[in-house]
Order: C-alpha cells, then structure tokens, then sequence
C-alpha cells in the first residue's frame, strides 16, 4: 500500500474517517496510556465535573487525525511531522465523531503539506480544530 504522493495531491483535497467512540475505546485507551483520570473512567466522580459525566480523551479522539492522514490522504508511507490541536467540547461514549484533514499548503519542492484537521462530532459541532504538516509519501 502506498499513498498518494505531493503530484497527485492538490490544494482543497479532503479525507475523513467516521467511528462511534465506545466505552471499550476508552478503557483500552486508558490502559495503553495510563491515564486513568476518573473523569474518563469514574462514573460516580466525573459526575461532580464541570462535564456532569464521563468523557472520552482527548488524545484517544484526537488520534483520529492519525487514522486520515496515515490511511487516506495522502495515506500509508506519510510522515506526520506535527499536529497542533484544540479541544473544544467533550465527547462522549457513544458519540460518533468525524476526523477530516484538508490540504491547505503544499510545499513541492520540500515535500510537505500543512492540512486543516478538523473532528465534528455527529451534531455537527466542531469538538478539535488544528492543523497537521505531514510528509507525503515519494514515488517508487
């Protein structure tokens, strides 16, 4: 598998990957990663939040991001050289939230592209914004 390549990528190119966030999801999260927040795995706890409720990571919905570049555009051999992220709501188990990236610089001569990340979660409601600059694949 081999992804697109600079040449065959184009300014206000787009991919997305599409999950439903479960409480499997983030459990497993929690274990790889050791953070066991209990806003995240407590129920009784996270209730007394300011979110009323458990949430899913950041960092879990935010690898998202990762599934687009890595698999779709420009896909597998990418780089991922940096990502800036906001968090701007709470997601939740059982939410189904949309990763896309969109090509918003292309750097031939490097070859770089900086991406316009985005997750919405299934309202519609932008939950992470940044941006990603990635290195596309090279022809064989």
């Amino acid at each position: 598998m081999i992804g697109k390549t600079i040449d065959q990528i184009q300014l206000g190119d787009k991919a997305s990957f599409t999950k439903t966030m479960s409480e499997t999801d983030v459990y497993l999260f929690a274990g790889i990663s050791g953070d066991l927040n209990p806003a995240h795995v407590n129920q009784v706890d996270s209730e007394k939040t300011m979110f009323k409720g458990r949430i899913c990571h950041g960092m879990l919905v935010s690898s998202l991001i990762s599934t687009v570049l890595g698999m779709y555009l420009p896909g597998p051999g990418t780089i991922y050289m940096s990502q800036e992220v906001r968090f701007l709501s709470p997601v939740r188990m059982g939410d189904t939230v949309t990763a896309e990236a969109e090509v918003i610089e292309r750097n031939v001569e490097k070859n770089r592209l900086v991406l316009k990340t985005t997750v919405t979660n299934q309202e519609g409601k932008v939950v992470i914004e940044g941006q990603a600059k990635v290195m596309p694949p090279k022809a064989i």
